[in-house]
């Protein structure tokens, strides 16, 4: 109810200053909602959460309030950066949402439960809950010494991802008056929205997904019990996120620095306890994975544009060609994007996967073709 508020109250604003001011409704607007879940985390299994969603619009189709003309995209992150900080960076033209939005679709991203500014699981204001390899970076001054786990089991899971992610396209369905979202997705992101979308095809248009973490051999179904493996979360410190890209770098002036540094500002903005956690870091769950492989694959049918960066070290581009190899959608095309990474979309070559997404998710095709390889940026 708040929520709604909130959001009515910042749409009469804009109707007033749209008035006020002529405008013709051009200009991007960004709203926040937080979206109520009934958790299936382990960690607060049954409680309620509440699942941040950004949305970023044409002011004119916000005001309207009906469906955008294109459609409603669903942005879904991976295994560590939240969704407004992966996909709407500040910094020149790379935020992925606004180029959407301009082009006419009503753009949300949502942080599943455990990042960002959803709810996280007061497991996680623990450090004693990381690997004992990541504790030490604490020790002596968040913790005196490396401890024993206070809460030893996954805190979430690709189960529980499913169903936050189940509970904000039927909002966004209900709120936009559609039958069906597009999802774009990034590494973890993969078996995020492939995994929900192959269990429910009606409900979703296309998919997009920048290194789906895609494991043909994979689990079909959870593990019994689960296991977080070593630790129940994970933390990236800025010099950790800066070697790790650095590592993947193939051509001259692949990233900016300037992007980087707004990556990471943001990064630390999104989650204020990190930010006092020594020099200041990114939390994550460490999250049980299964129900995307190739037996799961192969019976789906939804659009599907895969995009593998030619350097990417995190998901080898192998393993987007073993998914594009084993998908059962006979509408899906595989994209080797030249010196780009990991992070391709804070990269020189962004533009070239933001214009391939935007065919796809308006026409289902890339250069004109529905099927098939191609090769960008070389």
């Amino acid at each position: 109810m708040l929520r709604t508020v909130s959001v009515l109250c910042t749409l009469a604003v804009l109707l007033v200053a749209s008035a006020a001011a002529g405008d013709d409704g051009s200009r991007i607007i960004v709203l926040d909602h937080y979206v109520r879940a009934t958790s299936t985390a382990p960690a607060i299994a049954g409680q309620v959460a509440q699942i941040y969603v950004r949305e970023v619009v044409l002011a004119g189709t916000a005001l309207r309030g009906g469906p955008a003309p294109d459609g409603v995209v669903l942005f879904v992150h991976g295994a560590g950066t939240p969704a407004e900080v992966a996909f709407d960076v500040p910094y020149k033209d790379y935020s992925w949402m606004a180029y959407l939005a301009k082009a006419g679709f009503d753009v949300f991203s949502v942080d599943m439960t455990g990042y960002g500014r959803s709810t996280r699981p007061p497991a996680m204001n623990d450090p004693c809950n990381l690997a004992k390899e990541q504790q030490a970076q604490f020790v002596p001054n968040l913790i005196p010494a490396p401890c024993a786990p206070s809460h030893p089991a996954p805190i979430t899971t690709m189960g529980s991802d499913w169903n936050d992610i189940g509970t904000v396209v039927d909002y966004l369905r209900a709120l936009r008056r559609v039958e069906k979202v597009s999802l774009v997705a990034w590494s973890q992101g993969g078996p995020r929205a492939g995994g929900y979308a192959a269990r429910n095809p009606a409900k979703v248009a296309r998919l997009v997904v920048l290194a789906p973490a895609y494991n043909r051999t994979g689990p079909l179904d959870a593990a019994s019990p689960t296991s977080p493996g070593n630790g129940s979360m994970t933390t990236q410190s800025h010099a950790d996120f800066t070697a790790n890209w650095d590592r993947q770098v193939g051509c001259s002036e692949q990233y900016e620095p300037e992007a980087s540094a707004a990556v990471w500002s943001d990064m630390l903005a999104s989650d204020p306890v990190g930010a006092a956690w020594g020099a200041g870091v990114r939390r994550a769950p460490r999250v049980p994975t299964w129900g995307f492989n190739q037996a799961v694959v192969a019976r789906m049918h939804t659009p599907f544009l895969m995009v593998a960066g030619a350097h990417d070290k995190q998901v080898a581009p192998e393993r987007v060609r073993d998914l594009f190899a084993d998908l059962g959608s006979k509408q899906k095309v595989f994209i080797d994007l030249a010196c780009s990474s990991h992070n391709a979309m804070w990269e020189k070559n962004h533009a070239l996967l933001f214009k391939a997404s935007l065919e796809w998710l308006k026409e289902g095709t890339v250069n004109g073709i529905s099927e098939g390889e191609l090769k960008l940026g070389y």
